[in-house]
């Protein structure tokens, strides 16, 4: 079974906390991006990023200085997103570690798929930037094509799909007849209607993470456990593609308790 999740666009370093295993397995890839975004002007960069003077500057200087083989930081440390906060891997166990390095791959418009003691670098390159003459393909998507897919199914071909739809497209576009594809969507109910917040579904998604390790997760029957931050599993709202996790006041509206 694999666990896919989106990165974060804030990141730091940190080569004390843990050492990092591997190199990205896409690295080629990554500094060939690298070596692009390096041939841009600062203004070309802001556009690619889309971001305000400050964070291009800082970002710029990134790249202008990147070495994608010296001061790595484990990716899973590297991201300091509310999902990787919630989900607080310093405090795994060994088999929890043993778990998501087996499991969980995080998408990454820079790095394709990163397993979580990949070693990376900070950068900024969201998979839905436009990068017009990237030889490869006019955008990330084109450039990274089915090699993501590729990299992410696994003999079991169970996908959980904790990631947001800019990064699940680049997996959910080539899945087969042969794949178990399944979205947990993470909700409250509202006139009906399941609505997705995006800070509260990234917590929860973190949470679902550090469940599914802690338990040691290797079948969608038992993702429907999950309890964290209040959220129940709906079997009205779910279907075999989705499953739906909404508040208990919410799950019991659902019920017409």
């Amino acid at each position: 079974m694999r666990i896919i999740i989106s990165p974060a666009k804030k990141m730091n370093v940190d080569s004390d906390s843990m050492a990092w295993e591997s190199l990205p397995c896409f690295l080629d890839d990554a500094e060939r991006l690298a070596e692009w975004m390096k041939g841009r002007t600062l203004e070309e960069a802001r556009a690619v990023w889309n971001c305000n003077e400050k964070l291009a500057v800082m970002n710029y200087r990134r790249f202008q200085e990147m070495d994608l083989r010296r001061n790595l930081t484990p990716a899973i440390l590297a991201y300091e997103g509310i999902q990787y906060q919630y989900m607080a891997p310093m405090a795994f166990t060994r088999q929890a570690w043993d778990y998501v390095q087996r499991n969980l791959r995080i998408l990454s418009g820079f790095y394709g798929a990163l397993k979580p003691l990949d070693g990376v670098v900070p950068y900024r390159l969201e998979m839905q930037a436009k990068t017009g003459n990237l030889k490869g393909g006019e955008n990330l998507y084109e450039y990274w094509g089915g090699r993501i897919y590729g990299e992410i199914a696994d003999d079991s071909r169970i996908i959980i799909n904790l990631a947001s739809r800019e990064y699940s497209r680049c997996v959910e576009d080539y899945l087969t007849e042969k794949d178990c594809f399944i979205t947990c969507v993470f909700g409250e109910v509202q006139k009906g209607k399941v609505i997705q917040k995006g800070t509260y579904a990234k917590m929860a998604r973190g949470e679902m993470v550090r469940f599914l390790a802690e338990n040691q997760v290797e079948s969608p029957e038992r993702i429907k456990d999950f309890r964290g931050l209040g959220y129940r599993f709906a079997e009205g709202l779910s279907g075999e593609k989705e499953y739906v996790f909404v508040k208990e006041s919410g799950l019991k509206s659902e019920r017409g308790i």
